[in-house]
């Protein structure tokens, strides 16, 4: 009966669109919407653990379409009662992707102010440089390090599990925090609103098997912090010497100090607060636009002057 009653309700809809352009309009509207949800829902779930099981339920209601279709009733009936409840299923197992996607539409631009101070831009310009700096000396002597930039998701959990230190960035303190047998360096380093806000903190290691095993905690730490939230971790390796950094739960190892600081600046400043040049450039239109309508203005004025100072002439001409 139910299903009835939406078939004539979207009949209804469809006919109530002929010769009306503001229901075709508002049809083509609803379908953009949709399409943009699915697809970022789809790539959302494509850089986590839930596109296993998305892929598992798809089987399962395709399953379900085909006992249907081919009358196997007792088959059928256990998969549509499984579905009826599979709701609730869905919101336990997918309760930590459902998480960060809230919290990542949440934190996303469109609910922030378009206005971005220049002071922030250049304060972490100097903190990514201070890292490089730190890493580049942790490196030197093989001194192992993890240092996480939180990003628009929060890492409230990690920071709470470690020592809150709340301080300036600095070299010399992120090296000293990584000094080996000393209380604060087996764990990470997380940056957070331009401050080291905890050390010594515990991150989840990821126990994928496609991982290379000659990675150690460190590097799987940050493959998986990165992989679950939009962080970006930095990593010495105490038996290389090498930098690493990692992103959306790629590593790229062996980066140089240059290279380091390039990544860090693209995804940290430029991604936030946009580039620098594209700001003076915008400038540069302003003030050509400005100049352009003064120099109108001005052949306006003058133009209107000549022709008062001619009317004068030919009146006195005249008199």
């Amino acid at each position: 009966m139910f299903e009835n009653l939406a078939t004539l309700d979207l009949l209804g809809y469809f006919n109530g669109m002929q010769g009306n352009p503001w229901l075709i309009a508002a049809f083509v509207c609803d379908i953009l919407i949709l399409l943009f949800f699915v697809y970022e829902f789809i790539k959302f779930a494509n850089k986590s653990k839930a596109w296993q099981l998305i892929k598992g339920i798809a089987i399962l209601v395709v399953m379900t379409f085909l006992s249907n279709l081919l009358n196997l009733k007792i088959l059928n009936f256990i998969l549509t009662s499984f579905i009826s409840y599979g709701v609730i299923a869905i919101i336990i197992i997918f309760q930590p992707e459902l998480r960060r996607g809230l919290e990542k539409l949440g934190s996303s631009g469109f609910f922030k102010s378009l206005a971005l101070s220049n002071d922030l831009r250049s304060k972490t310009k100097e903190d990514i440089y201070k890292v490089a700096i730190a890493a580049e000396e942790m490196a030197s002597t093989k001194t192992g390090a993890l240092i996480v930039f939180e990003n628009e998701i929060r890492l409230q959990e990690v920071i709470d599990n470690g020592v809150l230190i709340d301080s300036e960035v600095s070299p010399q303190l992120l090296c000293n925090i990584f000094v080996p047998n000393t209380p604060l360096h087996d764990g990470a380093v997380i940056i957070r609103d331009n401050a080291i806000s905890a050390a010594a903190c515990i991150l989840p290691v990821a126990d994928d098997k496609s991982i290379n095993k000659k990675y150690g905690t460190r590097h799987r730490a940050a493959i998986e912090i990165t992989k679950e939230t939009d962080a970006i971790a930095v990593v010495v390796s105490e038996e290389t010497g090498k930098i690493s950094i990692a992103k959306d739960g790629t590593l790229i190892e062996g980066v140089t100090d240059d290279a380091l600081k390039r990544i860090l600046i693209k995804h940290l400043v430029v991604a936030k607060f946009g580039s620098e040049n594209s700001d003076k450039i915008k400038k540069i239109k302003e003030d050509i636009a400005d100049r352009k309508k003064k120099r109108e203005k001005t052949k306006k004025d003058n133009s209107t002057a000549r022709y008062e100072k001619l009317k004068n002439e030919i009146n006195d001409d005249e008199k």
